[in-house]
């Protein structure tokens, strides 16, 4: 059978293209070396799964080692602490059975008193496995953090009390794995409880202090990317070109299910399997746009975190260019950096394009099927195949003008209602013959927007208009936007506020103590030779 690329799943090299994961995580064997418990943790479909079997399967070949990788994700559905523990020691049992020989597996757990595992008896059959085991025991625990409470804290206390009996009487080094870092999840427990009092809150009093050091998992680096496909190339005798491979990265920023996804789409969906044709850019934008439009479970999946309220706090600075609230600052960005929504380095952006153009259709999606069908129409604005920029920005300063409250003060995320409602109005009529590439970042004061329609390429800077200098602030900001894209023309949009009235009390709304002519202009701007268009809205 020819091997592919993963989608589902962790991967596995008789089948599916892959890179050797081992040296993703540098430092992993020193530690269990060195007898730790630590923790793995990163996005959903990053690879964490595969490393952990990965590793399991070259600790046992080697020999000095009985690793085992169990997955303990179906105990969350147990009906109370003990059944989950009793549960989790089946499952490494049936692990065990699989990928160890005799000599090193645990016995089979007595499940006959299931209320015992709840008060240690997991601490217990651990113990036990590894006093038989004539190897070091070493455990990794995958999915650890979809345990809920109470659940999750009695498994943590029985990992605690067995600490100080590695490596002959507990397993030498035991590795708990998932999205979140054990203190972030703790302490997200910790403040559930101060404002929902009825919530147990056993979290907060359970720093899980065992632990050596955390790993983040995040995605493929370049080279990583390039011989993921080079894995391909190899295989099948298609190549792609090194412009191709940037793009491909460009896109994705290395996330691996994105990568393998969008390759897989492109060689599979739109080439079927046709080695002999070439990866083109056109083939990566149409598969670019199927993704996105198809919206498979990893991306709706990011999508549905948007309701969240720490995602929702960073959705809207990233996207309005705002600042963090100082005291929603590190526990909100670190959520959604965990997640993989955002960057982990400053400034803080949406990870890649692709999760970038999945929020904003997330969030506009009600705003593109509510325009009015004449005023949406595309062909008032599409002429000769191509676009009317002006026209179209002209029309839709008129309907903002006219309709632009009542539609603000109905949407969940008013504080970039301004700039959603614009790209959605874009992205309507663009459709899926042009895209569109937002660029925003935690604290930069503008949103830029690049459509990309045919052979042409517009520039535009959204702004908040708050005082006297955002105008000027905002035409520099141009400036360095259209230099960076090398064009000669861009658009500056600027949102009117009223500065005289706090922003907390009005922030969506357009008040009416600001005069309509100032408010609502278009003018010519020339800088250092470039044309700037500068519309009030």
């Amino acid at each position: 059978m020819s091997r592919f690329f993963n989608i589902a799943g962790p991967c596995r090299p008789e089948i599916h293209y892959m890179i050797d994961p081992l040296p993703r995580l540098p430092g992993v064997r020193e530690l269990i070396e060195s007898q730790n418990f630590f923790v793995i943790h990163g996005p959903r479909q990053s690879g964490k799964t595969t490393y952990l079997y990965a590793l399991m399967h070259r600790l046992n070949a080697e020999g000095r080692f009985s690793a085992l990788t169990v997955n303990i994700q179906p105990a969350a559905a147990a009906k109370d602490s003990a059944h989950a523990m009793m549960m989790i020691a089946d499952a490494i049992w049936h692990k065990a059975r699989r990928h160890l020989p005799e000599k090193e597996c645990p016995d089979m757990p007595d499940t006959s008193d299931q209320e015992s595992f709840s008060r240690g008896q997991l601490q217990r059959y651990l113990n036990m496995w590894a006093e038989k085991n004539p190897k070091p025991a070493v455990l990794f625990i995958d999915e650890a953090d979809t345990l809920p409470d109470p659940i999750f804290p009695s498994l943590l206390r029985q990992l605690i009390a067995g600490f100080e009996d590695r490596p002959h009487g507990f397993p030498h080094s035991v590795i708990l794995t998932g999205v979140r870092d054990i203190r972030n999840y703790l302490f997200q427990k910790k403040q559930n409880h101060q404002t929902e009092p009825r919530s147990s809150g056993n979290f907060a009093a359970l720093p899980f202090d065992i632990k050596a050091e955390s790993f983040f998992m995040g995605g493929f680096t370049p080279s990583e990317t390039a011989a993921l496909l080079d894995k391909h190339s190899k295989a099948s005798g298609q190549a792609f070109s090194p412009e191709i491979k940037a793009e491909i990265f460009r896109l994705t920023q290395g996330q691996p299910w994105l990568v393998n996804a969008l390759t897989r789409q492109i060689v599979t969906g739109i080439l079927k399997n046709d080695y002999s044709r070439p990866v083109t850019f056109a083939h990566i934008t149409e598969a670019r746009k199927e993704l996105i439009r198809r919206r498979d479970t990893h991306l709706e999946n990011l999508a549905d975190r948007l309701r969240e309220s720490a995602v929702k706090t960073v959705t809207e600075a990233v996207i309005s260019g705002e600042f963090l609230e100082p005291g929603r600052l590190r526990d909100d960005l670190t959520h959604v950096q965990e997640i993989g929504l955002a960057t982990l380095k400053t400034p803080v952006k949406f990870a890649n394009p692709i999760y970038a153009e999945t929020v904003f259709r997330a969030l506009n999606y009600s705003y593109q099927i509510s325009f009015n069908p004449e005023m949406a129409e595309p062909v008032r604005y599409i002429k000769s195949g191509r676009l009317i920029m002006d026209s179209l920005l002209s029309v839709f300063q008129e309907f903002y003008r006219r309709h632009a409250e009542a539609w603000l003060e109905k949407f969940d995320f008013r504080e970039i209602g301004r700039q959603l409602l614009l790209i959605a109005f874009l992205q309507r009529i663009v459709g899926i013959n042009g895209i569109i590439e937002c660029e925003t970042a935690v604290g930069s004061g503008r949103c830029e927007v690049l459509v990309i329609f045919g052979s042409e390429r517009f520039a535009l800077t959204l702004k908040l208009r708050r005082d006297s200098y955002s105008e000027q602030e905002g035409l520099s900001e141009m400036l360095g936007y259209l230099n960076r894209l090398g064009q000669e023309q861009g658009y500056l949009i600027l949102f009117e506020t009223d500065s005289q009235i706090p922003w907390e009390k009005h922030s969506y709304r357009i008040t009416s103590q600001i005069p309509l002519e100032k408010r609502i202009f278009r003018k010519d701007v020339t800088l250092e030779g470039k044309r700037v268009i500068v519309i009030g809205m």
